[in-house]
């Protein structure tokens, strides 16, 4: 029952933030200022003092604008503050920005844990001076011991399983499991999660960051140049496993390719036969409940998921949903 709530309470904020409207996903705020450094203040306050910080690995790529685009929604429909703060896979700066919510008083402060080493003392801290918490997109595994309120997001050893399993279905053999950052946690469970359902054998391998496509592309293509066994790549996000497409392209492979998370350049890889699925863990709602959860909490002592977290994927995206997915992701909310 409990499950069924949830899910009643977020669909009606999201028809109210439908109808009041969202905010642009850009480093504005609703004056139109332009903030110069790289924490952005959403000013969304309708009536509310409440001030909620969403402070989290991100980038402004395209999985984490529609989280930001979730939060911004819910802040909306809830007539709240809020503050983005986006570290750009730096646990040094992710812990800062922490600091820096704390000392302001922060209502509630949502954070992600790619780096539970590095951040989790901060996120303790948090709780220890009496700020909900809930983590977002990675934590589930340690959500639990800092206090959190609850983990919003998918468990990542059953996306990979469900990768996996996925592959087995196609035919493929080998399969390269790419990453696109070092040390996170997260993208780490998602090929090991894949390695206990896949059939065949899995090649893990850093192939380097987003930011840099040709180092990308090339170390794929020299990978599979190197290992002519290799039949299938699961990309651990949308814009490694897209650039898979090229690598595989220029290697003369007809490969297998999966990924995590959606963009139009993959939802047009799909439709296209190019990528055979995706992973959708929803991220919207990752930025929408967490606002909504620490509302509740803050007005209603309400807490969320009773001990357990509150799962928003994995789901998949191929050939048979694909046309319906791909216009909510040129919305910007999938």
């Amino acid at each position: 029952m409990k499950r069924y709530r949830l899910a009643a309470i977020v669909f009606a904020f999201m028809v109210l933030a439908a109808a009041c409207g969202g905010t642009e996903s850009t480093e504005t705020t609703a004056a139109g200022s332009e903030p110069t450094d790289t924490t952005a203040t959403v000013d969304l306050n309708q009536g509310s003092d409440l001030t909620f910080h969403m402070v989290t690995h991100s980038d402004d790529g395209t999985f984490w604008s529609v989280v930001k685009k979730g939060m911004e929604d819910a802040c909306t429909a809830l007539g709240v503050n809020c503050v983005w703060s986006p570290s750009f896979n730096d646990p040094s700066k992710q812990v800062s920005d922490i600091e820096a919510a704390i000392a302001a008083g922060s209502d509630g402060i949502g954070v992600s844990l790619a780096n539970p080493e590095a951040v989790v003392p901060a996120a303790t801290d948090a709780v220890a001076a009496g700020i909900p918490v809930v983590t977002i997109n990675s934590g589930v595994n340690d959500y639990q011991s800092i206090g959190a309120i609850t983990h919003i997001g998918q468990t990542e050893i059953a996306a990979g399983n469900g990768a996996g399993l996925r592959f087995n279905d196609l035919g493929a053999t080998k399969v390269l499991c790419a990453q696109q950052e070092q040390g996170n946690i997260g993208l780490e469970e998602r090929c090991q999660g894949l390695e206990e359902t896949f059939n065949g054998e899995v090649v893990t391998q850093f192939v380097g960051p987003d930011a840099n496509p040709e180092e990308q592309i090339n170390t794929i293509l020299a990978t599979l140049q190197a290992d002519a066994d290799i039949n299938a790549v699961f990309g651990v996000g949308p814009i490694v496993a897209f650039r898979a497409v090229d690598a595989c392209s220029q290697a003369g492979r007809d490969c297998f390719i999966g990924g995590v998370d959606n963009s139009e350049d993959v939802t047009a890889a799909i439709e296209g036969g190019d990528i055979n699925f995706t992973i959708d863990q929803q991220q919207y709602l990752q930025g929408y409940v967490a606002i909504v959860t620490l509302y509740l909490n803050q007005v209603n002592l309400n807490t969320l998921g009773g001990g357990f977290p509150v799962l928003t994927g994995p789901g998949f995206v191929d050939a048979d949903n694909v046309a319906g997915i791909k216009t909510l992701v040129e919305a910007g909310t999938r």
